[in-house]
């Protein structure tokens, strides 16, 4: 019989064991081993079934059980100083705490997904687990985040194979009584809520629950209220689920609800207001239509309030191409704002403008959430060096007239949180060395640029804890196996062989991500038979775990798992090769730390960051990947291999994976397997291990998420929340009327006339040309505008490099046609062919850049000719 209702049974624990649920309701046990052990120790059985979740084992433990507990000296004693360690770390000062300056008092963090724990399935991927460590290192470091996000009834698909090896999803039913998550409730005890409003005198409505990462607050929204319609209820119902309405609604209830979320928050606990908002992916753009139209109600007109709002928002895009940004109906997005809707005080047309793809190349009559994240954040960044300029290349058109490398998108590399993904037997090994304290803060908070003390480990320690990572994998692959093989059918007579799959003492490789087509699951499936000899080497054999999860609607991708699945399943090498379903966080903090090699292989440059190898890499894995992402910007010999690539623009897609493919194998056969398996003097593979001590002392520090999280603070954060602070009611309008009056006063600026006092086209290395430049200004004034000289390296095409810029001053007034003179110096710093050009930007206190509005003015090309500005 099926229940017609189902409830969630707390249990009442003895007065004794209380601190048990504060510690259970905060996730910081998810990154704290002393916690995790305590809980474990309060039933191991129990604490397993529970999927070492403490909430689910708090409601299974026998009450016997607990009465036993409360009277357990010992175990009392190991409960306060767990509790009292929270109690320190939630109040004690931190890193943030002892910066100069006047840092943010807060920082909003939305993003779609977090992936902060196994027992809390709110992420899809990469862009969550990536969000998931921004909150954990900034409770590590002590920032004042907010995080902002929607609570998903059925989370992202539990995925399972069919007995021919086709994705099968599933998606199960959470409960949140059954989560670690609490209700925000109103100063009466009613649950917090927040509402949108939707066409037709509709209402979308979600309550506010709390989830406890540490020090940080995370808002989750749920739509799945008994106020709601059917409809209302379900937007909330899966992460990336259903048509473009149903994402418009969860994106608007994201962003605009998010901020009412914030602001019940705050208003409930006495949290700080945020000074930064902060957007992970275009997703939650909407939260600055929000806080535009909580300026116009404060008595702002749009424009200020537009350029109030910019100042301190600052957005992140992860995604390299533009099919992985969401983009939406003009006519659809229309309907959903103005009078009859949402945001009724401000024109929908405003609201379109921000959001249209008003650029060469792009569709006009499309939404895109990435362009309006733009246009409403004066700060905006990439998630490595590479990503950067691939951003920045992608976004150009909304800067016409600058090149690429001027757009205004920086980059933060991503990292990750160490205390998450390192295993315990690493941190032990370590903190034998310096110490329990300084490993932890040295994990956490980072800072050196190298870790020294690692070469102070025997290099017998670091085998038999490699050794001892790849045997605990094999155990935890074999158990898999068998759990996958009965979901597809199998009896227990077909799983004898599964006792014998994979081998402790072989060369381990890893594989799992997502799987759209870029990343290319099957890439090392290209030539089966040089696969196989690999795989089953008399000497030198490989073997390779493999995971991910292709999105519910993309058939391509589940090609490709069945493919991967049905080659995994030729007896002839199943125990050399597998694929696991249902890839996630608790798989993966067995995967990263078991194996030898972390494999990578995307179509470069479509990788942003690619954090997995990351984590491999701070358990003493070695990479093997494409130069992507953040890969290519640290990628040296010692740490790893580089997969050559054949990006070329001439190449066909399967002529390049051809090369690819041959380009992995080769490096496989003669590079690693041989030094994997050669043995020195000790017996032991010594220049393995000197990669793998490199790997932990060099590239450690760097994959941090601490490193990334003070970079976003140092260099994002701080200055958005210095620019919010000058953004007065009236500097926001002063600001919002002087881009009116330039705007419509740019066609007016020109450069009439180029002169300099170089004789020849040749000149030697530091020497220095006067420049005097006329340009007209219209109905400028010099204090409206900067002229610069332009100079550097000049390529065959005569497009400058490298290039510095110059602010050249103005002498005296007018002439009596209007136009001004402006003089400066040239240096002549740099050999070979050389060029110099000029150009006008507007100028003022308050923009971040010159570039940031979009208008330049430069010679015209017969002025050009005339001047001869290339020197050689």
């Amino acid at each position: 019989m099926k229940a017609i209702r189902r409830l969630t049974v707390r249990p009442v624990l003895p007065d004794p064991l209380r601190p048990l649920s504060d510690l259970a309701r905060n996730l910081r046990w998810s990154w704290h081993p002393e916690t995790r052990d305590l809980f474990q120790s309060v039933d191991p059985e129990c604490w397993t079934a529970s999927g070492r979740d403490p909430v689910r084992l708090l409601g299974t433990v026998p009450p016997a059980r607990l009465a036993e507990l409360a009277e357990d000296r010992r175990f009392l004693r190991r409960l306060t100083a767990v509790a009292d360690d929270l109690d320190h770390y939630m109040s004690g000062d931190r890193w943030y705490q002892a910066q100069s300056g006047r840092l943010p008092a807060a920082v909003a963090y939305f993003s779609p997904e977090f992936g902060i724990t196994a027992a809390l399935p709110q992420y899809s991927g990469g862009l969550g687990i990536l969000a998931g460590d921004h909150l954990k290192a900034a409770s590590d470091l002590g920032v004042p985040l907010v995080g902002v996000g929607l609570l998903y009834r059925h989370g992202y698909f539990r995925q399972s194979l069919s007995r021919d090896g086709w994705q099968q999803e599933h998606y199960p039913v959470l409960d949140p009584h059954e989560l670690p998550l609490a209700p925000l409730k109103e100063t009466d005890g009613t649950p917090a809520h927040v509402a949108l409003a939707l066409p037709g005198g509709r209402e979308l409505r979600a309550r506010v629950w709390l989830a406890q990462v540490g020090r940080v607050p995370l808002l989750l929204l749920d739509s799945d209220v008994e106020e709601n319609d059917p409809g209302e209820r379900g937007v909330t119902d899966r992460l990336y689920g259903g048509g473009s309405e149903h994402r418009l609604l969860q994106e608007m209830l994201l962003g605009i609800g998010g901020v009412r979320a914030v602001r019940t928050y705050c208003r409930l606990t006495g949290h700080a207001a945020p000074e930064v908002f902060h957007t992970n992916e275009g997703h939650a753009g909407f939260l600055g239509l929000e806080r535009i139209a909580e300026l116009c109600d404060e008595g702002l007109e749009f424009g200020a309030a537009l350029e109030a709002v910019r100042a301190g928002t600052v957005f992140t895009t992860h995604t390299p191409v533009p099919a992985g940004i969401d983009r939406f109906d003009r006519e659809l997005v229309g309907r959903h704002f103005g009078p009859d809707s949402e945001l009724p005080r401000i024109d929908v047309e405003r609201v379109l403008r921000l959001g249209m793809e008003t650029y060469p190349g792009g569709e006009t009559n499309l939404f895109n959430m990435a362009v309006m994240g733009l246009r409403l954040a004066q700060r905006a960044n990439g998630v490595s060096l590479l990503h950067g300029g691939v951003s920045r290349g992608m976004f150009a058109g909304l800067w016409p007239g600058f090149d690429a490398e001027e757009v205004p998108i920086t980059s933060v590399t991503n990292g990750v949180h160490a205390p998450t993904w390192v295993a315990p037997e690493v941190f032990r090994l370590g903190a034998r060395q310096i110490g329990v304290q300084r490993a932890e803060d040295a994990l956490a908070v980072g800072g050196s640029d190298r870790w020294d003390s690692v070469a102070d480990i025997p290099d017998q320690d670091i085998w038999e804890l490699r050794r001892t990572l790849r045997a605990q994998l094999v155990e935890e692959v074999r158990e898999r196996l068998r759990a996958s093989w009965r979901q597809r059918g199998a009896g227990t007579a077909e799983l004898g062989w599964i006792d014998d799959a994979l081998d402790p003492d072989v060369l381990t490789i890893g594989f799992a991500r997502r799987v759209p087509s870029y990343k290319r699951l099957t890439l090392m499936l290209r030539d089966r038979d040089r696969l196989m000899e690999l795989l089953l080497h008399p000497e030198r054999p490989i073997q390779i775990v493999v995971a991910g999860k292709a999105h519910p609607a993309d058939e391509g991708g589940k090609r490709l798992v069945q493919e991967l699945v049905r080659f995994a399943d030729d007896p002839r090498v199943r125990h050399r090769i597998v694929f696991l379903p249902d890839y996630g966080m608790a798989m993966a903090q067995k995967l990263y730390p078991g194996c030898d090699i972390w494999l990578n292989n995307p179509l470069r440059p479509l990788e942003a960051c690619g954090t997995s190898g990351m984590k491999a890499a701070l358990n003493g894995c070695l990479n093997l990947s494409v130069l992507d992402g953040w890969w290519d910007e640290w990628y040296q010999p010692d740490f790893g291999w580089a997969i050559p690539t054949a990006d070329g623009a001439g190449t066909d897609p399967d002529r390049r994976d051809a090369i690819e493919a041959n380009a992995l194998y080769d490096l496989l056969e003669q590079r690693i397997t041989p030094r994997f398996y050669e043995r020195g003097a000790s017996g032991l593979p010594d220049r393995w291990l000197e990669m793998v001590r490199r790997t932990l002392s060099l590239l450690g520090p760097k994959v941090l998420a601490g490193r990334m999280v003070r970079e976003y603070v140092e260099r994002l954060y701080a200055p958005a929340a210095e620019a919010h602070r000058a953004m007065d009611p009236d500097s926001a309008r002063g600001l919002a009327e002087w881009k009116a009056r330039v705007r419509a006063a740019w066609p007016g600026v020109s450069v009439d006339h180029v002169e300099t006092s170089a004789a020849t086209a040749a000149a030697e290395l530091g020497a220095t040309l006067a420049l005097r430049v006329r340009v007209r200004l219209g109905d400028l004034a010099p204090e409206d505008v900067e002229v610069q000289a332009v100079s550097g390296r000049v390529d065959s095409e005569d497009r400058i490099t490298d290039a510095a810029k110059v602010p050249l001053k103005p002498v005296g007034g007018p002439d009596l046609e209007g136009r001004w003179v402006y003089e400066g110096p040239l240096a002549l710093d740099r050999t070979g062919p050389f060029g110099y050009t000029v150009r006008v930007l507007p100028a003022h206190r308050l923009l971040a850049s010159g570039v940031e509005t979009g208008l330049v003015a430069v010679p015209s090309g017969d002025l050009v000719e005339a001047a001869g500005l290339l020197m050689r």
